[in-house]
């Protein structure tokens, strides 16, 4: 068990770093763009952090009651035998079934393919299965019971929060139709998009990344109708996935101003300096970082 949970350590801390901007692509089995597409739908993020960031301490979890009985020596060691092996137990029950849940929305929701996140299901089933085996469970009714209840508050949980993340927000995502933008521009926000228009400025975009109409959303809708929107998905509307190769897009958003590239959500103060745009904006908050 603790051999799998470093395994799943390792695959969650790559994808957080990655999420994070701390370290570059990742090699995807199977393509990338089904990972990028799963990995920045509107469920690979929890509390404004990648969800890969959670799955990464709950192996540490695993990984450290697993390593601390055969490391542990004294009186106290039975007993913390038999408290870890319930600790194994509960939380890989939990893993299991939010595993569960979450490659049902990736295969009837979001309807792509990521490696990443089928090996971390599969590592989840198979702490729990070794937890069942390993564990010296004489009495196999608080198992049961503990188990089913573990399960059921789980998966009504992750249900929910799927179901809430799900909502006509993202209904868009099985046509390739990026999400409609919301938000009212303002004559300063129409301004900005003009010079940058004017001034050949290129957002690079993907139907569904939710960074990228976080970006629309700042300058709202009438003025994102204005700027010149780059669709890099192989599967949306008008996509031109083969000059983004060329580009070399990497993330999404990606800017190219004045024959530069750069990536992630832009505050407009920040996309008016790049561009040399002298006019008046709105105060605006910090955008998340991606």
């Amino acid at each position: 068990m603790a051999v799998l949970a470093t395994i799943g350590a390792i695959d969650t801390a790559a994808i957080t770093l990655k999420r994070w901007g701390l370290i570059g692509p990742l090699s995807c089995p199977g393509g990338a763009e089904g990972c990028d597409k799963v990995l920045n739908s509107a469920w690979g993020s929890l509390f404004g952090q990648p969800l890969s960031l959670f799955g990464f301490l709950a192996y540490a979890a695993v990984l450290l009651m697993a390593v601390l009985p055969l490391v542990v020596r004294g009186d106290s060691r039975s007993a913390l035998h038999e408290r870890s092996w319930w600790g194994l137990f509960l939380l890989s029950t939990a893993m299991a079934v939010f595993s569960l849940v979450l490659m049902g929305v990736m295969v009837f929701r979001i309807q792509a393919f990521c490696a990443f996140c089928v090996l971390s299901a599969g590592l989840s089933v198979a702490l729990l299965v070794l937890s069942l085996i390993g564990g010296e469970w004489n009495d196999r009714g608080p198992l049961i019971f503990r188990g089913v209840l573990t399960a059921l508050a789980v998966g009504l949980i992750g249900l929910g929060w799927a179901s809430a993340m799900g909502g006509p927000q993202t209904d868009g995502l099985a046509k390739g139709m990026s999400i409609p933008v919301k938000s009212a521009s303002t004559p300063a926000t129409l301004a900005l998009a003009d010079h940058l228009t004017r001034t050949g400025a290129v957002m690079y975009t993907a139907y569904w990344c939710p960074h990228c109409h976080e970006q629309k959303e700042l300058f709202g809708k009438e003025a994102t109708a204005r700027l010149k929107l780059i669709e890099c998905a192989p599967d949306g509307q008008n996509s031109q996935a083969a000059l983004c190769d060329r580009k070399g897009i990497k993330g999404y958003p990606s800017w190219e101003i004045r024959g530069r590239l750069d990536s992630g959500v832009k505050p407009l103060s920040k996309l008016a300096e790049l561009s040399g745009y002298k006019g008046s904006l709105p105060a605006e908050p910090e955008p998340a970082s991606p």
